[in-house]
Order: C-alpha cells, then sequence, then structure tokens
C-alpha cells in the first residue's frame, strides 16, 4: 500500500536530495532517536561501544540490524575493526538516506560512496518495496560490497516493522546461507578426516 508512496519519496530524494530544513523539522518530530543519534556524539559514541561489547562478548556471526540499528551496526562495525562478523543482514535501512543519514554516517561516504566494513564478511540487505523509511532504492548503489541487495514484500501492515523482516522468508534464507556454508565445510572437513 506504501509502494508508491516510497516510489515518490525515492525518485524526489535521487533528483534534488531532501530540503534540509523540511528534513530537520521531520527528523526532530517524528525520528527522535535517529537525531539524537546523529547529532549527540556522546550517546553516539556510547551506543556504539555498547553494540560493539555485545557482539564481542558474544562472538556473533551474524548481525541482523534493522532501520535505525542498521546505521548503529555499520558504524560500530567500523569502529571496532577487530570485531569479525560472518554476516551482516541490514532491513529497512536508511544508510543511504540524504541530507539526513548518508552524508553524516562516520566514516564518511568517499566520492558520494560508502564502503563495506572490514571485519565483515558478507552484507545482505532487504527492503520492503513500501518502506517509507528504507530509501533511496538500491542501498548497493551507495555502498560497495552489498551482496545481494533484496527487495521482498514483508507485509502489507509490517512495511518497515522488525517482525516483518524477521519474519519473512527472504530474511530466513539469507540467515540459511550461513548455515548452508558451515554444513558443507563441516563434511568437506569430515571427508577430509576420513581419508586421512
Amino acid at each position: 500500500m506504501t509502494q508508491p508512496a516510497r516510489a515518490a519519496a525515492d525518485w524526489i530524494a535521487r533528483r534534488f536530495g531532501l530540503d534540509q530544513q523540511v528534513v530537520r523539522l521531520l527528523v526532530t518530530t517524528f525520528c527522535r532517536e535517529v537525531h539524537r543519534y546523529l547529532a549527540d556524539t556522546a550517546r553516539r559514541d556510547a551506543v556504539r561501544a555498547t553494540v560493539g561489547d555485545t557482539i564481542a562478548a558474544g562472538s556473533a556471526r551474524v548481525v541482523l540490524a534493522h532501520s535505525l540499528g542498521s546505521v548503529v551496526a555499520y558504524e560500530t562495525l567500523w569502529a571496532r575493526p577487530d570485531l569479525e562478523v560472518d554476516l551482516l543482514i541490514t532491513m529497512g535501512s536508511p544508510l543511504a538516506l540524504p541530507d539526513v543519514v548518508f552524508g553524516k554516517l562516520d566514516p564518511a561516504p568517499i566520492s558520494g560512496k560508502g564502503r563495506h566494513p572490514p571485519g565483515v564478511r558478507r552484507w545482505i540487505n532487504i527492503a520492503d518495496p513500501g518502506d517509507l523509511i528504507a530509501i533511496p532504492r538500491g542501498l548497493a548503489g551507495y555502498f560497495d560490497g552489498i551482496d545481494p541487495d533484496l527487495t521482498t514484500p514483508v507485509g502489507v501492515f509490517n512495511a518497515h516493522k522488525a517482525t516483518g523482516y524477521l519474519s519473512c522468508t527472504t530474511t530466513a534464507a539469507a540467515r540459511a546461507t550461513l548455515l548452508a556454508a558451515d554444513l558443507i565445510s563441516a563434511r568437506l572437513l569430515a571427508a577430509g578426516a576420513h581419508r586421512c
């Protein structure tokens, strides 16, 4: 139902960018947590430290990051290159949102392009076609190293909800890629041990 609105917002963002005053008003009014995170350096550092410590303590191999969480995960994985993650799945991500997030990222994009976090082996992005937060479309056009960049419906009333993304088959399939790789590795090791 929101797909036409997302397409219009995507076109405007790509063609004209977003008016700074209007965006600032919308972000500070409706997306207070985004504004607080991006505007308050101490808060930003504290959030990234907490997320980084959590990933490290759990020896996380997969990081699922939704909405603002994708911004936090991206910056955390850059701030902590010691963290090695097999799979980063961003869902409903505003990482490329011009004049709101993209130009304020740390590290900043170089020549209009964000980079793949160094400790991440594979990065998959998933966006619902009607998700009004995940604009502009095609995150891979703004960041190196996203493979694949998927568009999938997560539900009529779940276009941006984490529950919609977490329960959709595309997210399950993305997580299964890591599981399948583990099974293949285990079989190869078993076959090699059997021959010895």
